[in-house]
């Protein structure tokens, strides 16, 4: 029996109308490879995903190549997509990485903060707070530029360390990044152990401490198959930037037990059902991730992909 190409449509009351999808795979899923992938690859890899309608895709990182060398091709990669009409964000962990990607006309940078201390330590070999300290110069500068600046928060359901993190915590650390000037906050599950109502309570309590649900974007991790129930949840409150990575590629370099991203394919085959308006045509979408998973050597751990492309596992 062959699959259907696309979900029968069927709205369900109290979703939004349209979802912007925040397409990680370029930066966080390559970042992951054993093996660099060669800057031609990932050039075309980040066409593709804008020809099949993605509107934000995050290009690369600046980050020391000897902490992230998969990445270590940044000044190579942007200047061979920067003419896309697309929005091309990249993490800049310093003032350095805000140096090197401002020199290339990027205008859109994002910082990555943790909501713990074990993974702050993991992550940037500072506190939290040190961390902060060290992100106020990079989001001054930015913004002075009228950059767009995103702030990633990891941990903020579970940390493999340190286990589950207060909400209050996260407030905190949430609050700071847009005090100090972040246009919009990523909540991420790095290591996949949120469930539905952890996440509404999450987004309600940043609410009460004036944090609002437009500044807000989710970024969940499938380890427990729970990347989009917890999709779903956020969405009934309001979010509509939803972070993924096409093809379910990548994890977290400094986190063992986080595997892949929520797949870009999965997400859109949800919202499409739901009569969710994202812009992205799923076949291209799934002939762009069958096409890097033959450049990677192994098959797409996206459902969506291995259904309708009839991909072995």
């Amino acid at each position: 029996m062959t699959a259907p190409g696309l979900p029968m449509t069927v709205p369900a009351e109290g979703l939004p109308g349209r979802v912007r999808i925040h397409e990680v795979g370029a930066r966080d899923g390559l970042q992951n490879e054993k093996t660099a992938v060669p800057t031609e690859v990932k050039a075309e890899f980040v066409r593709r995903l804008a020809d099949a309608g993605l509107t934000t895709i995050e290009a690369t990182s600046f980050v020391h190549p000897r902490w992230v060398p998969q990445l270590a091709d940044a000044e190579q990669l942007f200047p061979q997509v920067a003419g896309l009409p697309v929005d091309l964000p990249v993490l800049v962990p310093n003032e350095r990485g805000l140096d090197r990607a401002l020199a290339l006309g990027a205008r859109r940078v994002a910082v990555f903060a943790s909501a713990t201390e074990s993974f702050a330590k993991a992550n940037l070999n500072r506190t939290v707070d040190e961390a902060l300290a060290m992100f106020e110069p990079v989001v001054s500068r930015a913004k002075a530029e009228q950059v767009h600046v995103r702030g990633y928060l990891s941990m903020c359901f579970g940390d493999p360390w340190e286990g589950p993190v207060p909400v209050p915590q996260v407030v905190r650390v949430c609050r700071a990044l847009l005090d100090m000037g972040c246009d919009e906050l990523s909540l991420g599950d790095t290591i996949g152990v949120a469930t539905p109502g952890h996440v509404t309570s999450l987004l309600t309590a940043l609410n009460g401490e004036g944090v609002p649900t437009e500044a807000l974007g989710v970024h969940f991790h499938d380890t427990y198959g729970q990347a989009l129930a917890n999709t779903l949840a956020a969405l009934r409150h309001g979010v509509t930037t939803v972070d993924a990575s096409a093809g379910g590629l990548g994890g977290c370099p400094y986190a063992k037990s986080a595997t892949g991203n929520l797949a870009t394919e999965d997400l859109v085959w949800m919202l499409q059902g739901l009569g969710i308006d994202t812009g992205v045509d799923l076949g291209r979408l799934v002939a762009t991730s069958v096409w890097m998973a033959d450049q990677l050597g192994r098959p797409s751990p996206s459902r969506t992909v291995r259904a309708l492309s009839h991909q072995e596992q």
